[in-house]
């Protein structure tokens, strides 16, 4: 004689799997070719002070960030994020 929880166990088993089969891939970092703001030639910048900014151009959007600064988590490939220290030392330089 089958027992009846036997299906109620089998079903309990296959629920994982179906939601498993509904969960969509969290998106990963951003793919370094649509990063175009220059970021990777630019990594000479990280240890220097702020006024080394003063002297350079650049050729899309910068933003420079000192800490504690409010900034919007929208991602722009095209700009350069240029980070700061209390002492107004850059500490990073990155796209987005």
């Amino acid at each position: 004689m089958i027992s009846p929880l036997r299906p109620l166990v089998l079903c309990a088993a296959l629920v994982p799997l179906i939601l498993a089969a509904c969960v969509t891939e969290m998106p990963g970092p951003p793919d370094p070719m649509e990063q175009s703001c220059g970021a990777e030639g630019l990594q000479g910048l990280v240890g220097q002070y702020r006024g080394v900014l003063a002297a350079m151009t650049f050729k899309g959007p910068v933003r420079v960030i000192e800490p504690g600064m409010a900034v919007t988590m929208d991602y722009s490939p095209s700009r350069l994020n240029i980070e700061l220290d209390a002492a107004g030392r850059i500490t990073r330089v990155y796209c987005g």
